[in-house]
């Protein structure tokens, strides 16, 4: 069995395989290009210095050691699935008999702003971490992106930790200010953007002849521009003749399983659902790492999978505001205070300690 990729859902199969064995006896792998995950949610916290660089690290090494799974790093670039064979960027071939893909999306800004020596997209996470990282803190920075990944590290640059407040400028585009969320919601993050004087504009980023521009309005003078636009699905999985969506995202049952390889299962922002819509979202990766651990474990019996992921009405969403606050989501419901950035750092970590404790003999 192979596992390609260490996202959200992935480690909860490792969770399964540390608790419960690895099903059947199999020799499995984990084919991943970091030893350890970057959970995103944690970020904008530590930016506004709420927690330290690696607070929101899975150890992916330790828990594959713990399960038994051969760590290779390496990324996947290419996937037969009729031959059951994946290439990696490495050289390297590695031939499998099931299979479960959790690799994330590709970042996509540059081919949507055009490209830009100041442009830093916020795929891989840890490219970002790390680049931010090593920047001095830039004086004016401008987010495009007005989803929930794109105001949160809005607030947390405005809040960056040792520096003096900069100029942050978050450009939503056409679509506006937290598309998909209620109208409660968006009144109160905007009245919190409002306060601390990050500038929005609902117009789209683009970059015309090395400026900056949104709508016909220049952004300029602008030192750090950071996209938060969604993903776009990894070439290889068009280029596999596995079933994609029409975004080019690999294409699955409600069991994760792929609709045209029963072989193949996946998870996270590197599938899509066919029988319903399903945003690209750690909420729903982590909720269908549980599913997927079951149906891989029910496949390698040779039983037909036994879970299906349905995705509650309404998902809870908490925003860093960066300041001390945060803003809770749960469908029309809205709130906000301290105790909500308390319940947000209790349950994202506790959701690391978990992973934490498995890795320990």
């Amino acid at each position: 069995m192979l596992l390609v990729g260490g996202g959200h859902a992935q480690v909860a199969v490792l969770a399964d395989f540390v608790q419960r064995g690895v099903p059947g006896g199999a020799r499995c792998l984990l084919l991943t290009p970091e030893p350890a995950l970057r959970y995103s949610g944690m970020v904008p916290g530590w930016l506004a210095g709420q927690h330290g660089r690696d607070d929101g690290l899975v150890d992916l090494a330790g828990l594959a050691a713990r399960a038994g799974v051969e760590l290779v790093l390496d990324r996947c670039i290419g996937l037969d699935p009729d031959a059951r064979v994946v290439r990696t960027a490495g050289g390297g071939q590695i031939g499998f008999d099931l299979a479960a893909f959790d690799t994330g999306g590709e970042g996509q800004a540059a081919d949507l702003l055009g490209e830009d020596p100041r442009l830093l997209d916020v795929r891989p996470i840890d490219a970002l971490v790390d680049r931010l990282a090593a920047l001095p803190a830039p004086g004016r920075v401008v987010v495009a992106g007005g989803g929930a990944g794109g105001v949160e590290l809005a607030f947390g640059l405005r809040n960056r930790a040792g520096a003096s407040p900069g100029q942050v400028t978050l450009v939503t585009g056409e679509g506006g200010l937290l598309p998909g969320f209620s109208g409660a919601v968006r009144r109160r993050v905007a009245r919190a953007l409002a306060r601390q004087a990050i500038v929005v504009i609902h117009e789209d980023l683009r970059f015309t002849q090395g400026a900056l521009v949104a709508g016909v309005r220049s952004l300029e003078p602008a030192d750090l521009v950071i996209a938060a636009l969604g993903s776009a699905a990894p070439a290889w999985v068009r280029d596999s003749g596995i079933a994609a969506d029409a975004d080019g995202f690999l294409l699955v049952d409600a069991h994760h399983r792929s609709v045209s390889h029963p072989h193949v299962f996946a998870a996270g922002d590197v599938a899509a659902r066919a029988d319903r819509q399903l945003a690209h979202s750690g909420v729903h990766a982590v909720m269908a790492g549980t599913v997927l651990a079951a149906n891989l474990r029910a496949a390698l019996a040779g039983r037909p999978p036994p879970r299906t992921y349905r995705p509650r009405r309404h998902s809870l969403y908490l925003l860093n505001t960066g300041d001390g606050s945060a803003i809770a989501s749960y469908g029309p419901l809205a709130a906000q205070g301290a105790r909500v950035l308390a319940l947000k750092h209790r349950i994202d970590k506790a959701w690391i300690a978990r992973y934490a404790r498995l890795t320990k003999p």
